[in-house]
């Protein structure tokens, strides 16, 4: 393969893990929003298959995960259920 053609895959490759990784985040997000803990969602099959510990690492910094975890918090906290 030329360098070019290496790039390309590179990049290509890049598109396709952002995609996945995208889509993982909007199933924790709802997930979360369901009242599954996030520990419990990390360990299911769709997002282990689908994302290294590198990668995982990564969405838990998203901003959106956050604030869904924020949100999750709060309510547990007016329930007085500190289950989260």
């Amino acid at each position: 393969m030329s360098a070019l053609s290496d790039k390309i895959q590179k990049f290509m490759d890049d598109i396709a893990s952002d995609a996945i990784e995208e889509r993982v985040v909007d199933y924790v997000i709802k997930e979360v929003q369901n009242g599954r803990s996030l520990s419990e969602v990390f360990k299911d099959p769709y997002v282990k298959n689908r994302l290294s510990e590198e990668k995982l690492a990564k969405v838990l910094e998203n901003p959106e995960i956050i604030g869904a975890l924020e949100s999750q918090i709060a309510a547990s906290f007016k329930r007085r259920e500190l289950d989260f």
